[in-house]
């Protein structure tokens, strides 16, 4: 059965989305078949795949309001062994429509429930707020892996996500873990990146990941093509980095 990871914080701009696309990748490189599941409006996870967000028929936010299947609205092998349940800014509006639903937050769960006997790991990129969205990630997940950015305010809301996922298992989903904590944007050249990691160290009593995902040109150009750091650059750092992340994942599931 397969493993289902969210990928969460509620800081934008940490490398969420980036982290959820190469890691992705990267399990599919070594044979495992994935599902990446879009939860954020932006649906950058979705276009960083190459597929064109604005032009699809059955998105999740069709999923979540029960107009379609989830294998409608499943995009098979995007990239080799990589399948994606693809967002656009469409879903921005599913926390209005789900007011007086009942058991709103296990609607994503019912749904991947069908399908991830059919994957070694599902991937969930969940939006930068913890909204109605990403409870329904965490209800749906066994474990949630948070991005932390090297940078000063690092530490900020990382208590109040915690708290948040030690809520949902406390009163949603008791088999919910911590991952653990994976360090992006990381510059060895400053002294600010290595006190970032100490400090993080020193502060918390989570799995933190040994690899450190740099700052990477070519992991922030990837994107814009459409393609996985490993495909469109593979002997980049940041391709190197997401390699060595995902066999520490693979070791632990």
């Amino acid at each position: 059965m397969g493993k289902i990871i969210a990928i969460a914080n509620q800081k934008g701009g940490v490398g969420k989305t980036t982290t959820s696309i190469n890691l992705s990748a990267c399990f599919a490189e070594k044979g495992k078949k994935v599902l990446v599941i879009d939860t954020d409006p932006q649906g950058n996870t979705t276009s960083g795949f190459g597929i064109d967000k604005n032009n699809l028929e059955d998105t999740i936010y069709e999923l979540i309001l029960g107009e379609c299947s989830i294998g409608d609205c499943i995009i098979k092998n995007v990239v080799e062994n990589v399948s994606v349940l693809p967002a656009n800014v469409n879903l921005a509006a599913a926390e209005i429509e789900l007011i007086g639903i009942d058991k709103k937050e296990y609607i994503l769960k019912k749904e991947v429930d069908y399908v991830k006997e059919e994957y070694d790991f599902i991937i969930i990129d969940c939006p930068p707020s913890l909204n109605m969205l990403t409870i329904n990630a965490m209800t749906t997940a066994d474990s949630v892996l948070v991005p932390i950015q090297c940078e000063y305010y690092a530490l900020e809301g990382l208590s109040q996500l915690i708290h948040t996922i030690n809520l949902v298992k406390e009163r949603l989903n008791p088999d919910l873990d911590m991952e653990g904590v994976v360090f992006t944007m990381y510059d060895s050249r400053t002294n600010l990146s290595m006190q970032v990691v100490e400090n993080v160290k020193s502060n918390l009593n989570q799995r933190i990941y040994g690899t450190l995902i740099p700052r990477n040109i070519r992991l922030a150009e990837a994107p814009s093509h459409g393609m996985p750091i490993n495909l469109y650059d593979a002997k980049s750092a940041g391709a190197e980095a997401y390699m060595r992340l995902a066999e520490e994942v693979i070791e632990n599931a």
